[in-house]
C-alpha cells in the first residue's frame, strides 16, 4: 500500500473514510452506554440477562465499555495516520506538550477509577449499586468529570504527538460529545441519589414513629 501523500498546505483530508469512522466511534460509545444503562435502570435488562446478579451485569457492561474504548482509540490512531502532518506540531516543544497532556489525562482517568471503583466508574448507580457518599477528593476537587476531561486531554495530546491537525478536529468532537453526555447523565444520576435520600429519610421517619 502506497504511503499517504497530502497535498501542499493541506491540514485535514476530508476524503479519508477513517476520519469519519473515528468520529462515528467517538459518538457511538457514550450513546451506547447511556442507552444500555437507562434500559438497565428502568427494565433491569442486563440484570435479568445475568440471572438477577446486578453486580456481575455491571462488571460485564464495564468490560464492554472498556473494549469499545480500545476500539475507539485504535480507530482514532488509524485516522491520524491517514492525515497530513503539520511541521509546527513536530517540534520538540510540541512533543513535550503532547506527553504532558497525555500524562494529565491518564492521571485524571486512573485516579477517578481508583476513587470510584469499577462499579462507581461504570454506571453502577443504574444497577442500584450506589456509593455511600459523594467523592470530593482528587481528582473531583479539580473537575466534576475527570474521566471525560482526562480522556479529552489524552485525545488532544495524541493529536499533537502525531503532529496531525485533524486530531484537533476529532478532539473538539470528543469534547462536544462528552458535554452532551454529561447533560444527560448528571441530572439522571442526581435523581437516582435524590430518590435514595428520600427513601432513607422516609425510613428514618417510620422508625421514629414506631418507637
Amino acid at each position: 500500500m502506497a504511503p499517504f501523500q497530502p497535498s501542499a498546505g493541506q491540514l485535514v483530508d476530508l476524503s479519508q473514510k477513517s476520519l469519519f469512522l473515528s468520529a462515528l466511534a467517538i459518538a457511538f460509545n457514550p450513546l451506547f452506554w447511556n442507552i444500555i444503562a437507562r434500559q438497565e435502570y428502568h427494565n433491569k435488562v442486563l440484570t435479568k440477562l445475568f440471572g438477577g446478579r446486578s453486580q456481575t451485569a455491571c462488571y460485564a457492561l464495564a468490560a464492554t465499555i472498556f473494549g469499545l474504548g480500545i476500539v475507539r482509540d485504535g480507530l482514532y490512531e488509524r485516522a491520524l495516520r491517514h492525515q497530513p502532518s503539520y511541521p509546527l506540531l513536530e517540534t520538540t516543544e510540541a512533543q513535550y506538550l503532547a506527553y504532558g497532556l497525555i500524562a494529565v489525562g491518564n492521571i485524571l482517568v486512573v485516579s477517578s477509577t481508583w476513587r470510584l471503583g469499577i462499579t462507581g466508574t461504570f454506571l453502577g448507580d443504574y444497577f442500584g449499586i450506589l456509593m455511600d457518599d459523594i467523592v470530593t477528593g482528587f481528582p473531583f476537587n479539580v473537575t466534576h468529570a475527570p474521566m471525560y476531561y482526562g480522556s479529552t486531554c489524552s485525545f488532544l495530546g495524541t493529536a499533537i504527538l502525531y503532529g496531525k491537525p485533524a486530531g484537533f478536529l476529532l478532539t473538539g468532537w470528543v469534547f462536544v460529545v462528552y458535554q452532551i453526555a454529561l447533560g444527560y447523565e448528571n441530572p439522571f444520576t442526581a435523581g437516582i441519589y435524590a430518590k435514595r435520600d428520600r427513601e432513607r429519610a422516609a425510613a428514618k421517619g417510620n422508625d421514629k414513629k414506631s418507637q
